[in-house]
């Protein structure tokens, strides 16, 4: 199978790579810098800095991960515009190819992610879903999800993902927090109720390649772990999984002065269900965030 795959450096991307590498899939990653790419990746990957129609003519399947960092920087007015043209531009471009080509690719798995319902407290959503709360996150995935729709035909398949907070030790949410907390820092942030939807890297990678072999999963899917917890049960679980306190209280006052309007990803969030992978016959192998930590943090590397 030839499968081309854009944020191939990222996080997600990185992890995918890997799994799909044992499996002999013929890899081509879209980058902006090659030679980093190539450093990151390896060799034996084919790194492209152009797209064209020969290109998409010649893949069965495109999984499209780019995107800047969203909680990577304060959001600023560049900033803003750099989230949402790192991801529409790259989308919308894909989606042009494949409504054009002769012989389209027969998935197009796009990414996008739970910020698209928007603060939502503790209220159970899955995929049926439509009240979404209007705010920045919900303007990016949006148009992000739409430019990647406009693909759709009778010859190629659309999975959009709609992913929680991916957990991995080298990099991302987890990352960021262990520094903190190993310094008996670490602590709920703000009131600690508000849910966090996140998913183990692995689980994360398993999913896409589950529905890359499901021909009935398609449209909206939820890339989340079975059981959602409150910001306090997460902090909880990762203390005890260091063995260090958790007594601290980050106010959220502290996080807006700080993080001006990005400090909402951190103040509110989403108690997201993934149904579709559920009822699709997926199984989770880290359901629970005790599982998950324990995994990430505990296991020899």
């Amino acid at each position: 199978m030839n499968v081309l795959i854009t944020g191939g450096t990222g996080l997600i991307g990185k992890a995918l790579i890997k799994v799909l590498r044992q499996s002999h899939t013929n890899i081509t990653v879209l980058t902006r810098n090659c030679s980093k790419a190539v450093k990151t990746l390896g060799t034996d990957i084919n790194v492209i800095d152009e797209l064209n129609l020969s290109t998409i003519e010649n893949i069965d399947a495109v999984i499209n991960l780019a995107g800047e960092p969203i909680a990577n920087k304060r959001w600023s007015v560049e900033q803003k515009k750099q989230i949402c043209q790192s991801r529409w531009d790259i989308t919308e471009k894909l989606s042009t190819l494949i409504k054009t080509a002769k012989n389209p690719p027969s998935l197009f798995i796009s990414g996008s992610a739970i910020g698209i319902y928007g603060r939502q407290g503790s209220l159970s959503i899955d995929e049926e879903f439509t009240d979404y709360h209007r705010e920045f996150t919900y303007e990016v995935c949006s148009k992000w999800e739409n430019l990647a729709l406009a693909a759709k035909s009778e010859n190629t398949r659309i999975a959009i993902l709609r992913t929680g907070i991916v957990l991995d030790k080298h990099e991302g949410a987890i990352a960021k927090m262990l520094l903190p907390f190993k310094l008996c820092l670490g602590g709920k942030i703000s009131h600690g109720q508000q849910m966090m939807s996140w998913i183990h890297i692995d689980d994360m990678v398993a999913a896409i390649l589950h529905i890359q072999k499901t021909p009935s999963l398609k449209g909206f899917i939820n890339i989340t772990a079975e059981q959602p917890v409150s910001n306090n049960v997460f902090s909880r679980t990762l203390a005890k999984t260091l063995n260090r306190p958790c007594m601290l209280t980050t106010p959220a006052f502290i996080l807006k002065l700080i993080f001006g309007e990005m400090a909402d990803l951190l103040l509110f969030g989403q108690n997201v269900k993934p149904t579709k992978l559920k009822n699709s016959g997926f199984r989770f192998t880290y359901p629970s965030i005790d599982s998950a930590l324990k995994n990430l943090l505990t296991k020899k590397l």
